[in-house]
């Protein structure tokens, strides 16, 4: 992680090219015919059709505020403005938020709302915009992006995900996007398929965290210690290693770098269905989360 000094967001560049309302038209026919996700629906959303994500041809947004919870270089003094998407591609049987991302809860905005959401966070003084659970919802935010930049947005972006990506939609963000934040969930198919049913999850999630690697760097920060570019990942380790932290571990300092930052988290609680799950019903123990920072640090990762 090296600092670098005042920073001009890559989405104004994009724009001044045009660029930015090219890649939201493209990204925007694509819903006649959804594959933007791995789930690969092929429901025409511009006629409000609905696949796995349940979202049409409007993003549904439960929550736009502040937040002082996420990682330290997103929060700094302002907060990290975040804007809560409903629902989700992935829909974990774990999910700690079930109410917006299996129940949908939320309001439908078009790109205008969804502008001002990204403008009013900037002026409380958020340092970035935090697009949380965006996977599904790529056309929406790229619509919104020049109708805000106009009117005066000019802090980072970030696509915070839960790493189920696909590489082709990524590059409709690169220089839209100067940091990415995805989820690792699981290593091994078969668990992202008992919690997810995305067997394809692991090879999915390698080659999209790849990518946004190759789009935007290791991380950098400003002289305040806040982000203004780069990759952070986030890895869940949970009960019985059902994630494969080791492996994560070593896949992001052998094939991703090894300066990655990783915040290799233990808040697992059993949500929603897990409660009664054999293998992930309970809370981490320390044992288990300590066992998990020693394969970071045996990977190589600091």
């Amino acid at each position: 992680m090296t600092s670098s000094g005042a920073h001009e967001p890559s989405y104004l560049a994009l724009h001044r090219e045009g660029a930015l309302e090219r890649r939201a038209a493209e990204a925007v026919e694509a819903l006649a015919d959804c594959t933007l996700c791995p789930r690969e629906c092929g429901v025409n959303r511009l006629g409000d059709k609905r696949g796995t994500c349940s979202t049409g041809r409007r993003a549904r947004v439960a929550s736009a505020q502040a937040h002082f919870g996420e990682e330290m270089p997103l929060v700094g003094r302002g907060g990290s403005g975040t804007i809560f998407f409903s629902s989700c591609n992935l829909l974990c049987t774990f999910c700690q938020n079930y109410d917006i991302s299996h129940d949908n809860q939320g309001q439908d905005v078009g790109p205008e709302q969804l502008g001002r959401m990204m403008l009013a966070l900037q002026e409380t003084g958020c340092h970035n915009i935090n697009f949380v659970t965006p996977s599904h919802v790529v056309p929406q935010i790229l619509e919104a992006l020049p109708w805000a930049v106009e009117r005066g947005l000019r802090v980072p972006l970030v696509y915070n995900s839960g790493g189920y990506d696909k590489v082709s939609t990524l590059r409709l963000l690169e220089g839209a996007f100067d940091i990415y934040m995805p989820d690792f969930k699981f290593w091994d198919g078969r668990w992202a398929d008992v919690f997810c049913r995305a067997p394809d999850y692991p090879e999915v999630a390698r080659a999209a965290l790849k990518e946004m690697h190759r789009q935007v760097g290791d991380l950098r920060m400003d002289e305040r210690g806040i982000a203004r570019r780069g990759l952070l990942v986030r890895h869940l380790v949970m009960p019985n290693d059902v994630a494969g932290t080791r492996e994560v571990m070593r896949f992001l300092a052998e094939q991703v770098s090894r300066d990655t930052y990783v915040n290799v988290m233990a808040q697992y609680r059993p949500c929603y269905r897990a409660s009664s799950d054999p293998k992930i019903g309970r809370r981490l123990s320390r044992t288990e989360h300590e066992r998990a920072l020693s394969w970071a640090r045996e990977a190589g990762l600091h």
